[in-house]
């Protein structure tokens, strides 16, 4: 006797052998990793011509649950839904709680990419350290193996909380869903989104289709199981999380990692890592973590405040300003340098690395428009020391001034912090927060200046106008 394919598992076959469920059958594009029910000639999502290919899902999985039925979703009124259900939770290193807005959130994802060697998973093991929960924490390693990362934590001095964290060394998928579904972490490191990969998303890791594949499982498991996901990921050559950019829109939090400069002042040893959001569904993207690395690892910068500024016996020289910044809600002091030169052919080039070139070239413009003062035949270099990367606009009038004392020689006044925004017409725009600008100079010895328009700036700094 001959049974059907759709058979239950139930009924046996000819030979007495318990007949298996079926697998569903879907077809997914080879091209975008779209998922249709049967075969299609033309990808509807990325418009591809004989992409689609048969692929095998199995019932366990979301796709196959979708496809072979499996519990019947339901709808919750808003008003019925617990608003301190999404608790947060202390993740032990007090420049990411800044970042990330207060905490780890539960049922949250968060993607944190950075540069090859830059602490991605220096910070993820001490995260997993320090974390202020009880429950276990899973970490992931897909490129290290169990000794290498028990060594780095040893290097570290990670020594307490190391029971509750469980190793799991592989990237294939369905073997961390069977870790996670034993273990039931509250913390889950997957180090990284690139090793992650499954037999149904394709034979090589490392792809778009298995990259969103697999993050869609964990994202989809964390959120099920309240637990919070970090998730590391590679960048390209420009800077950028390599990938899909839906792996960003898939997650609640990105984070990146920056690398600085050697630290200006305040007696920090290492190199300055710079820790940035650029996506929060739960905090604030203004907010910046500042760690230095060194031999005992991230290391959390007490007061960041002297980090920017250089130390000088004597007069400070042409081409130096001290600008007064808003991280967030943090008040900085950092000193920017800056440096003309003739240009060596016909057009004018800026250098910049902390602060964006079309700023520098749009101060600088004023400069020559309402001052008078020639930099168009000039190349103009501009630093922050330290290596931090300024966007806030009140740097905009510190820039000026360093720009202006570069070109024509004079140095700045000593211990004079600026602030201000500078519009086309030569006015300086008041800045936000200027009272906690002013404490913060205060309590360096620097008194803050704003002007009411940029002649009146050079006059009061410069004591004349240059022209030329």
């Amino acid at each position: 006797m001959i049974f059907p394919p759709q058979a239950a598992e139930g009924i046996k076959n000819v030979y007495g052998i318990p007949m298996k469920k079926p697998r569903a059958l879907i077809f997914r594009c080879g091209s975008c990793g779209h998922e249709e029910p049967k075969w299609l000639g033309r990808c509807p999502e990325c418009g591809e011509w004989n992409t689609l290919t048969e692929t095998a899902v199995s019932p366990g999985s979301h796709a196959g649950r979708a496809l072979s039925g499996g519990t019947a979703p339901r709808s919750l009124p808003l008003s019925a839904v617990d608003p301190q259900e999404e608790k947060r939770v202390g993740s032990g290193i007090e420049e990411l709680d800044r970042v990330l807005g207060g905490g780890i959130m539960k049922r949250s994802a968060v993607l944190l990419g950075g540069e090859p060697g830059i602490g991605k998973s220096t910070l993820l093991i001490q995260t997993a350290a320090a974390a202020g929960t009880r429950g276990r924490i899973l970490y992931i390693s897909g490129e290290e193996s169990a000794g290498q990362v028990r060594m780095r934590a040893d290097r570290l001095g990670l020594t307490a909380n190391l029971d509750r964290i469980e190793m799991c060394c592989t990237g294939r998928l369905e073997d961390i869903l069977v870790i996670l579904e034993a273990v039931k972490p509250v913390l889950i490191m997957a180090d990284s989104a690139q090793t992650l990969h499954t037999d149904e998303a394709g034979p090589a890791p490392g792809t778009i289709n298995q990259m969103k594949f697999c993050a869609y499982e964990l994202i989809s498991w964390v959120k099920d199981h309240d637990a919070a996901l970090f998730l590391s990921a590679h960048v390209t050559k420009d800077g950028l999380i390599s990938g899909p950019k839906t792996l960003e829109h898939m997650v609640d939090t990105v984070l990146y990692f920056e690398q600085g400069g050697n630290p200006g002042g305040g007696g920090y040893d290492g190199d300055c890592r710079f820790l940035r959001a650029v996506k929060n569904r739960f905090g604030s993207v203004d907010e910046i973590g500042i760690f230095t690395m060194g031999e005992g690892g991230l290391q959390v910068v007490a007061d960041p405040s002297l980090l920017f500024l250089v130390r000088r016996e004597g007069a400070v020289p042409p081409g130096i300003a001290t600008a007064s910044v808003m991280e967030g809600s943090r008040s900085l002091l950092v000193e920017l340098q800056a440096l003309t030169v003739p240009a060596k052919g016909s057009v004018s080039r800026v250098f910049s690395g902390s602060i964006e070139t079309n700023r520098v070239s749009r101060v600088a413009a004023s400069l020559e428009k309402h001052l008078g003062l020639r930099l168009s035949d000039q190349d103009l270099y501009v630093n922050v020391a330290g290596g931090i990367r300024i966007n806030e606009v009140g740097v905009e009038l510190a820039l000026a001034a360093a720009l202006y004392s570069a070109r024509t020689g004079i140095a700045l006044p000593a211990a004079t912090a600026i602030a201000g925004e500078l519009s086309l017409a030569g006015e300086v725009l008041p800045v936000r927060k200027k009272a906690a600008r002013e404490k913060t100079a205060g309590g360096l010895g620097f008194s803050l200046f704003t002007a009411g328009d940029l002649k009146g700036a050079a006059l009061a700094l410069f004591g004349s106008v240059k022209l030329g």
